[in-house]
């Protein structure tokens, strides 16, 4: 339990065994042609359906619609993204019932975990540039007009998704297979609290006071000011970092708590069977 809780990587050698985490996965990627499509496949089919809804829209001249939206669907990606990649790397390894033998390898879950960041990182860097380059190409929206905001906005949207990652292997590894659809669904379940699509305002009050406690909201917010050329509220932003490290840090506590119940009950072994 205590070795996820370790300061920053150091080490040569705990670097090395990163990599290697990273390079097993990405061995595993270049063999398998739906693995490659996948990571550009869905983020596509929400750019075309969003994008042309929006030109759709602003044909009718409502104002901002095709930045506002577009934006929306380019920056969720990253939450959704990193949070998919994360669990469904972690999955993997379950379907393939190779979980135990990764836990029985010299590595230990702090590695193995960061091993599964790094590289659904790499495969979100890589959709995410196909969908800016279409989003540029085909509705004329730069994504790098929301100008310096954007790399606060990026990193706090990462954080996020991948605290909902490890809170997925958390939950599998506490339940077991029967909970692998929380890797689909449980970023969907903030998505009406980020408020991607729409201002916090129109909430009820209830969804509103659940909205300000989700980091995301900040950065939807904070894109449509920049996008209507009213500045970021760069206070607003710190307190959604402030509660992603709230997230990240209550997500591999959370982690670290269920891997040692599952050695502890021997449950660990039922990823084997």
């Amino acid at each position: 339990m205590t070795d996820l809780l370790l300061p920053p990587l150091g080490g040569a050698a705990r670097r090395r065994r990163v990599v290697g985490c990273v390079l097993r996965d990405y061995f595993v990627l270049r063999r398998s042609v739906p693995r490659v499509f996948e990571i550009v496949y869905w983020p596509l089919v929400e750019l075309l359906i969003w994008g042309y809804v929006s030109v759709f829209l602003s044909a009718r001249n409502v104002p901002t619609v095709i930045a506002t939206l577009l934006g929306g669907v380019l920056l969720w990606q990253i939450t959704f993204r990193s949070q998919s990649e994360v669990s469904l790397s972690f999955l993997e390894d379950v379907w393939a019932r190779n979980l135990l033998n990764v836990f029985a390898a010299p590595v230990s879950a702090w590695e193995y975990l960061a091993g599964l960041v790094v590289f659904g990182a790499l495969k979100l860097l890589a959709g995410s540039v196909i969908m800016a380059l279409l989003a540029f190409g085909l509705y004329g929206f730069g994504i790098f007009s929301l100008g310096p905001a954007l790399l606060p906005f990026v990193v706090l949207l990462l954080a996020l998704g991948w605290a909902l990652g490890v809170v997925t292997i958390a939950v599998v590894l506490r339940f077991g297979q029967s909970a692998e659809v929380i890797a689909w669904a449980l970023s969907f379940a903030f998505q009406p609290f980020a408020a991607v699509f729409y201002p916090v305002a129109v909430l009820p009050a209830g969804m509103q006071a659940v909205a300000h406690i989700v980091p995301a909201s900040y950065v939807f917010e904070g894109m449509r000011s920049v996008l209507a050329v009213r500045g970021v509220d760069w206070s607003a932003l710190g307190w959604a970092a402030a509660l992603d490290a709230a997230y990240v840090l209550a997500a591999l506590v959370l982690f670290a708590r269920m891997l040692a119940k599952a050695r502890a009950s021997g449950h660990l072994s039922r990823f084997g069977e």
